[in-house]
């Protein structure tokens, strides 16, 4: 965008979100779990469902570039920045409820709250979500998952907003989960809302099982250091943290950007990593490990800008 048309861009979307809504020139570093990047354009901050879909609609409508965050868990934004509007739904849209044993979520809530609040219910099936870092919304996209668990076993039903800004609802049988990937992930469709049905169970059993997946959590995986989680999709048949370790590359790293000593399938920020460190280093990763292995990495991380 030019500085016209994003002076444009921030006066009309005023009209629509008030003005402590509406952040330009922002470091996304700061929003961000890898702590790499450079800035936004503008950054809005909405708290309804009226006002994300009054954003979109103005946004497609001008043909202005935009793309949806939560946590920024699985992100990393270009030292250039990005040229558009970033929608960002963890600060403001993030209410909860449970009615029996349907929990509904807003798209920007915390899956980690989530899944504690499910447990104070004494409700089952979301144990596996308990420290997974992003918000509901993201982890209904990407099918976020992990110790056999995933989020097609407990979502029924998303509601959702297609590119023209029209509201979708889909069941579980219409969102095309898969490893990694759904429907909304590929139609680009923006998540309002997610419902999820769990199971009746004990409490204290629960409680433990969180507990035990968190410690295995912290064993295994480098969470004292700023990361995007698992860099990698798991090639079938194959781990990628293992193939990157048989590649030699346990430890390397591209200026302040390493690959994981405790674990190759997660890149870390030692402290002074730029967006382009972790880039290369993600590009140099799948070279190694496919002149290795014959296996070409598909990234999990979303990379934006550039």
């Amino acid at each position: 965008m030019s500085d016209d048309m994003i002076i444009t861009v921030i006066s009309d979307i005023k009209k629509i979100l008030n003005e402590k809504q509406v952040l330009v020139d922002v470091p996304m570093k700061e929003h961000t779990s890898m702590r790499v990047g450079g800035n936004a354009k503008v950054l809005v901050l909405p708290s309804c469902t009226d006002e994300i879909i009054e954003t979109v609609k103005y946004l497609c409508e001008n043909k202005i570039p935009y793309v949806v965050v939560g946590n920024g868990t699985n992100l990393i934004v270009s030292d250039s920045g990005y040229n558009g509007v970033i929608i960002k739904l963890s600060d403001n849209y993030s209410s909860v409820s449970v009615n029996d044993n349907i929990i509904t979520a807003e798209a920007g809530a915390s899956l980690v709250s989530v899944s504690n609040l499910a447990c104070e219910h004494s409700l089952s099936g979301l144990e596996f979500a308990a420290g997974i870092p992003g918000t509901v919304g993201g982890a209904a996209v990407m099918n976020a998952g992990a110790y056999d668990g995933e989020m097609k076993d407990v979502v029924f039903e998303v509601t959702c907003i297609d590119r023209n800004a029209r509201i979708v609802r889909l069941c579980n049988e219409e969102l095309q989960f898969g490893y990694r990937t759904s429907r909304m992930q590929k139609e680009s469709l923006v998540v309002l809302e997610v419902k999820m049905m769990l199971k009746k169970g004990d409490k204290e059993e629960i409680r433990n099982k969180m507990k035990e997946l968190n410690r295995r959590r912290r064993e295994k995986q480098p969470l004292n250091y700023p990361s995007s989680g698992s860099i990698f999709k798991r090639p079938e048949g194959y781990y990628a943290g293992k193939l990157i370790e048989e590649a030699g590359l346990r430890g390397y790293r591209i200026g302040g950007a390493q690959v994981s000593e405790k674990h190759c399938g997660f890149i870390i920020n030692t402290g002074t990593a730029s967006a382009t460190d972790v880039i290369e280093l993600i590009e140099y990763i799948k070279k190694k490990v496919y002149e290795t292995s014959g296996v070409m990495l598909q990234q999990e991380v979303k990379i934006l800008g550039g």
